[in-house]
Formats: structure tokens, sequence, C-alpha cells
């Protein structure tokens, strides 16, 4: 089923703070942030532009958004999303939350990820020159 997705225009951080850690201001600037703690971590996305140096993180993400809501029980969304990504030697950051999917991928892998998911017929559309 193809799917309609938007590249989001900010370049966005992985962070890995350590699980203890207050969730930090900076985390939540910007227009997209994502935040998840577990024992092991206390793990944020968000706009890198926000991120202070030192900070341990992975920079130059790019943010394709999945139209949604999508329903819980449609099955196969985010396969149909990170296969042809995964056939093209795409990695991906996925996030999910109640409405919709996220996929991230490398800033210097998103003109193929773009074609890619074209290709498999999904629309993509804010797409950088």
């Amino acid at each position: 089923m193809p799917h309609r997705l938007t590249l989001l225009p900010d370049t966005f951080a992985v962070c890995r703070l350590e699980p203890q850690d207050a969730i930090p201001a900076w985390a939540m600037a910007g227009s997209f942030s994502s935040i998840t703690r577990t024992t092991e971590e206390l793990s944020i996305v968000c706009d890198q532009a926000v991120v202070p140096d030192g900070v341990r993180c992975e920079r130059d993400w790019r943010c394709f958004k999945l139209a949604g809501p999508i329903p819980f029980t449609m099955v196969g969304v985010l396969a149909s999303l990170v296969t042809p990504l995964a056939d093209a030697g795409i990695s991906v950051f996925a996030i999910s939350t109640f409405d919709t999917d996220y996929v991230l991928v490398k800033e210097a892998e998103y003109q193929t990820a773009v074609a890619s998911l074209r290709r498999a017929g999904h629309s993509v559309e804010g797409v950088l020159p």
C-alpha cells in the first residue's frame, strides 16, 4: 500500500544521556522531539542545532513523517517504508507515535532514500534540492 510522506525541514540529532539524567530543556526546543527513557538510557531525538557541544549524539539525520493518523489495526506500514530502504542499503532510525511513524535516515543518504521510497510507490513531499 503506498503512503504519503513529508520530509521535515530540520536536521536532527539522536542523543544518548544517562538513564537517571533529567530531561534537558534543549531537548524540547524546535518543532519535533522524541524522548524515550529506559533503564539503560535516556534517548532524545531533536533539532541538532539545539544540542550543546559535548552531548553524546549522532548528528545529520533527516526525518520523513508518514501522513497519519494510522490506525493501530493497520499491518505492515513501517515495513513498507523500511524494506525499500534496507534493500538500498540505507540504515534507519524509526520512531512511532500514537498517530503516525517517523523514519530518519542519515543526510548523506537522504536523496537515495527518497528515490527508493518513490520506486516503492510512496509519495514524498518537502524534498530539498
